[in-house]
Formats: structure tokens, C-alpha cells, sequence
């Protein structure tokens, strides 16, 4: 999401129009799209968080057509922990993830300020992610983690995934500072499994952010981004990623260089009217995969926009990102 130096693109980022890839199939027209949350089939239909005034619900209706279907805390909802402990947050939510775990939904989500570290991971639980069901409640069950001045990270961007091979609960998070950390959940409440345990760093470099962590085979798969965001045109971020053969890594690019040192394979970055590529999450639907992302769009001035691509991988194992299709 958003650092220490993003603080002179905050009225852009407030203030930009968002849409999305016409040209992408399943992601047209969802309005005001900004680092978008995995992507989660719920009920027969597909949907997926993303930055907002209390966190936006994006819904793919019958003909493929996102739409913004509600948002989890609405006006006077908001949990009275946000101002308290993050106190110039407006209720601008950022970077969501979501993830099921048994009958309920976990919705964890950034509480922050622009430019600063004194920050916090929330969680909401709910049974539905249909606006119109009676079981759209959500439940605040406070902070999963947070980060303060005197700190050398920011608890911001959480991506959670159940490992496979041991149903154990794991959340990556970061943005510059020192970089990308690692901490496990207890996924019966969805809180940290062990508070007093030291976060697990994963990856540094001097612009970092917005971890996505993902299985394949057996190997790990850790989706950063490089460089900026939030500054139209100007935006310089990029996805880059590393492998390992544990969750906890150590992570490793093409090169074999641990990506605590600043390596990191890249994937993809600005090319012709897609700019600044980044938030990145993977997207497995109809036997394919795809990687689904925003980007700057040149030729409407700037404004993000959604886009997913297909996703395939080579002879040794790394991601290919293929060409968004008509």
C-alpha cells in the first residue's frame, strides 16, 4: 500500500477515479478498484476487498460484470480502536485481504496515515459475503498486529494463506523500513498464535511492499513490489517474486540471492499504457491461473485500474505472466 514517502500523493490518491481493464475477461467496470484483496468464489459468484472508506466489496454478477456491492463498516460502525490507536486515520481503509476458514470469513485490513509507521492490522469475521443476507454481520475482533514510530517496519498490506502441507494460518505484511515479515495466526480466532514470537523477515529492499504469498507444487512463491505507487503516470512499482521450500524461507530469486538482500526475479513492470503494476494476488478459476493486479493507465491520465493476466510457469518453476486477453 502506501509508506513513508507516499505522503505528497495523498490528495492524488484520495482523489483519483479508479476503473478497471476493459479488455480483461471477469474485470470490467468495477468503479473505484484499489489494491484488490484475493480473489474468493463465495456462494457461486466471485469477489474480492479492496482499499476504501470501510473497505469496499467488489461482486461479479451472472454476466461477468464486477460490481461495488457494499463496504463492511458502514457510517458509525467503525471500530472506536481505529482513532484511538491510529488516530489521524480517516476511515480510508487500505489493502484488505480476505480468506475462509470454515463456515466464516476473515477480512484483515490496514488501519494507517500516509507517510507514517504507527500503524495496525485488523481483523472482521463474518458468515456471508452477500450484502443482502441476513448473516452480512461483521465482527470486530481487534488487532492482529500494529507498529508504531519506534519501530523498523509498518503493519500494513496482509495477505494470509493456509499452508497446505499442515493447515497452519500464516500472514505476511510490510512496507519499506526493513521490509517484509511473516508471523502465524491461530485459525480458530484468526488472531497471532503467538504475540511474544518474532515476526519472521522475508524480504528488504529500499522500496518494498505489498507481500502475496503463494503454493504451488510444494515450493513458495513470495510476490513483492518495488518502487511507488499512488502517483498516476509517475508510479514506478513493480512485481517482483523469490521461491522457497518453506514458508518461512528463506526466499530466493532466479539468481539464488535471498531477497533479504534486495534480489527479487522480475515479473512484471510498466509496459507502454500499464504502469506501475503491483498488489498482486493469484486467481484460480475454469482449470487456469491468473495473476491478478492494478496498474496506472497512461491513456486515462493515470487513474488505477484492475487487470488480471494469465498466469503460467516454466521448465524450473517460476511464474510466466502471458498477455491479457480481448
Amino acid at each position: 500500500m502506501l509508506n513513508r514517502w507516499h505522503s505528497l500523493s495523498a490528495f492524488f490518491f484520495l482523489t483519483t477515479l479508479f476503473a478497471v481493464a476493459q479488455g480483461s475477461p471477469g474485470m470490467r467496470d468495477p468503479g473505484k478498484v484499489h489494491d484488490p484483496s484475493t480473489v474468493i468464489a463465495s456462494q457461486g459468484l466471485h469477489r474480492f476487498f479492496s482499499t476504501g472508506i470501510g473497505i469496499s466489496l467488489m461482486q461479479e454478477d451472472a454476466a461477468g460484470k464486477w460490481k461495488r456491492a457494499g463496504s463492511i463498516f458502514a457510517p458509525g460502525s467503525f471500530p472506536e480502536w481505529h482513532e484511538r490507536e491510529v488516530p489521524g486515520n480517516r476511515q480510508h481503509l487500505w489493502a484488505p485481504d480476505v480468506i475462509r476458514v470454515g463456515d466464516e470469513y476473515f477480512v484483515y485490513y490496514s488501519v494507517s496515515t500516509f507517510g507514517k509507521n504507527r500503524s495496525a492490522i485488523g481483523l472482521a469475521v463474518g458468515k456471508s459475503l452477500d450484502p443482502k443476507s441476513a448473516d452480512w454481520q461483521w465482527e470486530d475482533r481487534g488487532i492482529v498486529l500494529q507498529s508504531s514510530a519506534a519501530d523498523r517496519c509498518n503493519a500494513i498490506d496482509p495477505a494470509v494463506l493456509i499452508d497446505p502441507k499442515d493447515q497452519r494460518m500464516w500472514m505476511s505484511y510490510g512496507s519499506f523500513w526493513d521490509g517484509i515479515f511473516l508471523i502465524e495466526l491461530d485459525a480458530k480466532t484468526g488472531l497471532r498464535k503467538d504475540p511474544n514470537k518474532a515476526p519472521i523477515h522475508l524480504a528488504k529492499a529500499p522500496e518494498i511492499e505489498a507481500p502475496f504469498i503463494h503454493e504451488r507444487k510444494g515450493s513458495y512463491y513470495l510476490f513483492v513490489n518495488w518502487g511507488l505507487c499512488c502517483r498516476g503516470v509517475k508510479s514506478t512499482y513493480e512485481i517482483r517474486v523469490g521461491r522457497s521450500e518453506s514458508i518461512t524461507g528463506p526466499y530466493l530469486d532466479e539468481h539464488g540471492v535471498d531477497l533479504r538482500k534486495a534480489a527479487g526475479k522480475l515479473l512484471m513492470t510498466t509496459e507502454g499504457d500499464f504502469i506501475g503494476p503491483g498488489h498482486a494476488s493469484v486467481l484460480q478459476r475454469d482449470g487456469k491461473e491468473w495473476l491478478v493486479h492494478h496498474y496506472y493507465d497512461r491513456s486515462i491520465n493515470g487513474n488505477s485500474r484492475l487487470r488480471m493476466v494469465p498466469l503460467t510457469w516454466d521448465e524450473k518453476g517460476w511464474p510466466v505472466i502471458g498477455k491479457a486477453q480481448p
